[in-house]
C-alpha cells in the first residue's frame, strides 16, 4: 500500500445459519481532497439508497436515488456489480439489485426482505475487472472507486440496518 491508495474491506459473516454482508472503503493518507470527497460521498450515496427502503416501495427507487446523487455530484457508478438479497446464503433473491436507475426494474420491496445496498461510486469508472487472484477488483483505467455496503431489513416504516455499528 502507498499513500493515496484506496482499500476496500468487504466482510461477510454467518451466525446460526444467517448471513450478513458489509463493506467500506478507506484511503491511505495523505490523500487528495478529491479522494477524500469521494469517500465521504460514497457513504452519502449508500444512505441515499437506504432512505428509499420501506415495505411496498419500488426496488428501483434505490438505484434511481443513488444515481441522482452520483450524477448531481459528478460521479459515475460501476454497473457490473450490484446489491443482492442475503439471509440463509450470502447471495440470494432478489439478485442483481441495481444501484443505478434501471428502467426495467419492476420488483417491489416486501415486508421483511433482507438485502444489501452497495453502490460503487467512481471518479470515471462504470465497470471493474477482476484480477487473476479471483478477489481483487479494479477499474480498467485506475479511476478512484469506493464501495460502502450495509445489510438491512425492510419494514413498513423503513430500513433496519443490521450491519450498523452501535
Amino acid at each position: 500500500m502507498e499513500a493515496g491508495d484506496l482499500i476496500n474491506i468487504d466482510v461477510s459473516a454467518e451466525l446460526d445459519g444467517f448471513f450478513a454482508d458489509t463493506g467500506a472503503s478507506f484511503a491511505v493518507p495523505p490523500v487528495t481532497p478529491k479522494v477524500e470527497r469521494l469517500c465521504r460521498d460514497g457513504r452519502r450515496a449508500l444512505w441515499a439508497g437506504i432512505r428509499q427502503v420501506r415495505a411496498g416501495a419500488e426496488l428501483g427507487a434505490i438505484g434511481k436515488s443513488i444515481e441522482a446523487f452520483a450524477t448531481k455530484n459528478g460521479y459515475t457508478l460501476v454497473k457490473n456489480l450490484a446489491s443482492h438479497g442475503v439471509g440463509a446464503s450470502l447471495h440470494e433473491d432478489p439478485t442483481e439489485i441495481a444501484t443505478w436507475h434501471d428502467r426495467s426494474e419492476r420488483r417491489k420491496i416486501h415486508d421483511g426482505l433482507v438485502f444489501t445496498i452497495e453502490p460503487f461510486l467512481s471518479l470515471g469508472a462504470d465497470w471493474v475487472e477482476e484480477a487473476d487472484d479471483g478477489w481483487t477488483l479494479f477499474p480498467p483505467a485506475g479511476q478512484p472507486t469506493v464501495q460502502y455496503e450495509h445489510t438491512l431489513v425492510a419494514t413498513p416504516r423503513g430500513a433496519v440496518v443490521l450491519t450498523l455499528a452501535d
